[in-house]
């Protein structure tokens, strides 16, 4: 049985809630508290904000296009939106919506344009796009983009003639009879929300991110059950098994697994495959793993503190129990293979933040994550970290936080041989 308040003591975390789903039952429950300053309690009717995992919703609202034979995944998305512009107009021509689900339509990911919270927000928001510049080639590299699920709700919404959020709510939120979820800001008064935390010390975000920022993927909210009656509705039918289908290997940071079309696609050491996703806001970090042939699912949110630790230690309880093996973490190797400095020292750049590469010591190199915007702010330190060397082909940071080392991996070479690409899950190009 997972002891959700010593997890919580343990690693340090301000709330969270858990939910199980087994061969079709939920169990939830709920530790720590909504706000470490007035100290209320979390519930299980609790709400939180789930982030990119919204992704997953937006994917499953295009796949019910699909299956309806009103879109088609493989046609550019300008037969539904002839208006679509960005500033490489070859890309805007050829784009189509399973680039845009699978990450490697190439244009800039994370524009955070506050539009506003009308109902008009993503027509604005795909309005904007017309200044966003390709990081890399269409379809060439899986590049994580924010910007191309927003574009995909506004598919969404053009083809059902209705704004994307009451879609979200007519066809899932009510559509599944979910008790607490909520799709805009103005949804969360009825509810209990938990407050975000940030910083190393947690202390209260002190705004939400704007609707308007991300208008298809950072208000959607909710409790832990109704996260997973989601993913029951998923696990009780067939018209979503596509989505579960690998359509692209991302560049290797030592997870496995490749990605579907919205769902993340995991690779257990037992040769069992998942899927799942994971979201950041403000203050949020929520977690989510299925694994289809056990009848399992396993959700976590929390609001400020040591997660993914915590994350990670009940995905190891309740898979444990199915014989399932949850993969390790990257970890620095004890020989570390050598750093071509030359080939990796430089500024690259990515939507919104730069890396800052120099030379280290002992053969290894300094990274700086630098914000170029207040969005990115309070997701990146702007300390130097050490990395050191994985593979020929990718770095580790020598200090984990949390369990976790994040992992660089350096793609292709320009013509004095160096990295042309430092690849963290988006492609930030040498500049």
């Amino acid at each position: 049985m997972i002891d959700l308040d010593e997890l919580v003591e343990r690693h340090g975390v301000v709330g969270a809630q858990v939910a199980v789903l087994h061969h079709g039952g939920i169990v939830d429950m709920a530790a720590g508290v909504l706000n470490n300053v007035t100290g209320e309690k979390v519930t299980t009717d609790s709400i939180f904000q789930i982030g990119s995992i919204t992704k997953v919703w937006t994917a499953t609202l295009v796949q019910e296009l699909v299956n309806e034979g009103l879109l088609d995944l493989d046609r550019p998305v300008r037969e539904v939106l002839p208006e679509f512009r960005l500033a490489d107009e070859g890309a805007a021509a050829i784009i189509t919506p399973r680039h845009l689900l699978t990450h490697t339509a190439g244009f800039q990911g994370d524009l955070f344009h506050d539009v506003g919270n009308g109902d008009d927000m993503l027509e604005k928001y795909v309005e904007r796009l017309a200044d966003a510049r390709q990081e890399v080639p269409t379809g060439e590299l899986y590049s994580y983009c924010n910007s191309g699920f927003t574009l995909l709700g506004r598919i969404v919404e053009v083809l059902r003639g209705k704004p994307f959020r009451v879609v979200l709510r007519e066809r899932l939120i009510d559509g599944l009879g979910l008790r607490t979820a909520a799709a805009s800001h103005a949804e969360y008064a009825t509810r209990t929300l938990a407050t975000g935390h940030v910083g190393k010390e947690p202390k209260p975000a002190a705004t939400l991110m704007a609707e308007g920022d991300a208008p298809a993927g950072t208000a959607l909210a909710m409790s832990a059950r109704d996260l997973l009656e989601f993913v029951r509705m998923h696990l009780g039918t067939s018209e979503f098994d596509a989505m579960r289908e690998i359509q692209v290997v991302p560049p290797d940071f030592g997870h496995g697994g490749g990605q579907g079309l919205g769902w993340a696609v995991h690779e257990y050491p037992d040769g069992v495959t998942g899927i799942g996703h994971t979201g950041s806001t403000r203050g949020y970090r929520a977690y989510l793993r299925v694994v289809p042939g056990a009848g399992l699912a396993i959700a976590v949110l929390t609001n400020g503190g040591g997660s993914l630790g915590l994350a990670r230690a009940v995905y190891e309880e309740v898979l444990g129990k199915e014989g399932i093996t949850l993969p390790g973490l990257p970890t620095p190797p004890p020989l570390p293979v050598p750093v071509d400095v030359e080939r990796v020292v430089g500024v690259y750049r990515s939507t919104g933040l730069e890396l800052h590469v120099t030379e280290g010591d002992g053969g290894r190199v300094k990274l700086r994550y630098v914000p170029l915007d207040s969005g990115w702010e309070s997701f990146v330190d702007g300390d130097e970290h050490e990395f050191t060397g994985l593979r020929d082909d990718a770095l580790i940071a020598v200090d984990g936080e949390d369990g976790y080392h994040p992992v660089v991996v350096l793609c292709g070479r320009d013509e004095d041989g160096r990295a042309e690409h430092l690849h963290w899950g988006r492609a930030a190009q040498r500049v």
